[in-house]
């Protein structure tokens, strides 16, 4: 059966529309991602998955269970590792666990075998014993990890996972939450602005922008679909010739952002003479070519014309949500 499925699931803020009429079908033991940028919708439809925010319009269920009607059922069988870190900074990272296993009713035989088996694989069985404020930014994430999976939810929703960490971090905390799915076979909804982790770790991509969910299928699939390399020319001035270009036979698709064009080409070997002779012809210089196959940042600016920035990381859809609804 599916974990979770919704039906014109929306969500509005008086006049903004954060998550806008969401179809979704999720298998179990899925690790699904929402991909998109900040203010896209993403953590407000997880808030309405998890049932801290009750949706506008439409039904979800997770597991058969409708979030609205059968609330209590499903906080029972879900987890949720917010973005920002809610471990207590004054209790020992065992004890946290411990603490949030009595919270769910695990038993106590159950509770410390699963702490210590947690604690283990996120290897953090030497420091279990530390406080928590003497953790890093990286070890709080793991111990948020372990302590979301103590009491065996069938559902994990993972908002953010690696926000703020490094990118060494970031890669570890990866091979965490893809070797806890593994092994425990929970499904899993990550939501996440960055490209290659949504690459690295999901069965398949949600991509949402403005709401909506604007395409859904697997990484190398959407990727695939762009149906050729990718290639990126930087101008000196950035006058404008994409007709010129859409009109070279190779060309597939000219998206023109940030100084620079992003063509989608056949052969893209053979087409960068072809694209400098046009540009001299035109009377315009080219700074520098850049050849590579597609990315899911491709498949993104593609759909929407823009990209994904680093910069709109941290709390841009949370300030429009409060700005909307006056809190």
């Amino acid at each position: 059966m599916d974990a979770i499925r919704t039906k014109g699931l929306t969500k509005r803020f008086r006049n903004l529309v954060a998550v806008d009429r969401v179809d979704l079908e999720i298998e179990e033991g899925e690790l699904f991602g929402l991909l998109g940028p900040n203010g896209a919708g993403k953590t407000t439809l997880v808030h309405m998955l998890s049932t801290i925010l009750s949706p506008t319009e439409g039904k979800a269920q997770i597991y058969g269970n409708s979030v609205t009607e059968d609330s209590d059922i499903v906080r029972s069988i879900i987890g949720i590792v917010f973005q920002d870190p809610s471990s207590d900074e004054e209790l020992t990272g065992h004890e946290n666990l411990i603490f949030h296993g009595r919270m769910y009713g695990v038993p106590k035989e159950r509770r410390e075998k699963r702490a210590r088996r947690l604690l283990e694989m996120v290897e953090l069985k030497e420091r279990a014993d530390d406080l928590v404020r003497g953790y890093s930014g990286g070890m709080r994430r793991r111990l948020e990890l372990a302590r979301g999976f103590l009491h065996e939810p069938k559902v994990l929703f993972l908002d953010e996972p690696t926000l703020g960490l490094d990118p060494q971090t970031r890669r570890r905390v990866w091979e965490y939450i893809k070797m806890l799915n593994d092994e425990e076979g929970v499904t899993m909804i990550l939501t996440t602005h960055y490209m290659e982790e949504a690459d690295h770790l999901c069965d398949r991509v949600g991509i949402i922008d403005k709401g909506e969910i604007i395409t859904l299928d697997s990484p190398e699939s959407l990727k695939k679909e762009m149906g050729g390399d990718i290639v990126t020319l930087t101008m000196v001035d950035l006058d404008d010739f994409s007709e010129e270009l859409r009109e070279l036979n190779s060309v597939h698709e000219v998206n023109k952002e940030d100084g620079k064009f992003h063509l989608t080409v056949e052969n893209g070997e053979s087409i960068i003479p072809k694209l400098m002779k046009l540009a001299h012809e035109n009377g315009l210089e080219i700074e520098s070519v850049n050849l590579r196959k597609p990315t899911l940042e491709d498949v993104f600016i593609n759909l929407t014309g823009r990209s994904i920035r680093e910069e709109e990381a941290g709390g841009s859809e949370r300030m429009r949500i409060r700005e909307s609804s006056g809190g």
